[in-house]
């Protein structure tokens, strides 16, 4: 969704997109995908630009239309995998039963961490 106001508020005050990615300390073209809504502008973002421009956010602010894709297919983050991936508009509707793989995923990793370490003192001390 491109950010209508704040490209219009931008060109009112007579400011280059230049001017404004070295704001929030970014390349032109990163920031030309911003103003274009290709890529997210981040809050703290939204802020830096709002007070270099002399406007409240508000002024300024549209809000991103959000969009999360998960793949189903996936062992480790679903266990009940299908052949469509699901879109989710919503970044407070991910399945619980996602959430718990994650944790156990996450879990077997931290297992996985302290047995390497553990190998990793035991080849030290031969030295």
């Amino acid at each position: 969704m491109q950010k209508e106001k704040l490209r219009l508020v931008r060109k009112r005050k007579g400011y280059t997109q230049q001017q404004i990615a070295d704001v929030i300390a970014t390349d032109v073209s990163n920031y030309s995908r911003k103003e274009s809504g290709d890529v997210r502008i981040i809050r703290d973002e939204w802020e830096k630009i709002a007070n270099f421009l002399d406007v409240p956010v508000e002024e300024i602010y549209e809000e991103d239309e959000g969009k999360v894709v998960i793949n189903n297919d996936h062992p480790v983050y679903n266990d009940n995998a299908s052949s469509s991936a699901g879109v989710i508009t919503q970044f407070h509707n991910i399945s619980p039963s996602i959430i718990t793989n994650l944790q156990d995923y996450i879990a077997i990793l931290k297992q996985e961490i302290e047995r390497l370490n553990e190998e990793i003192k035991k080849l030290n001390g031969k030295k």
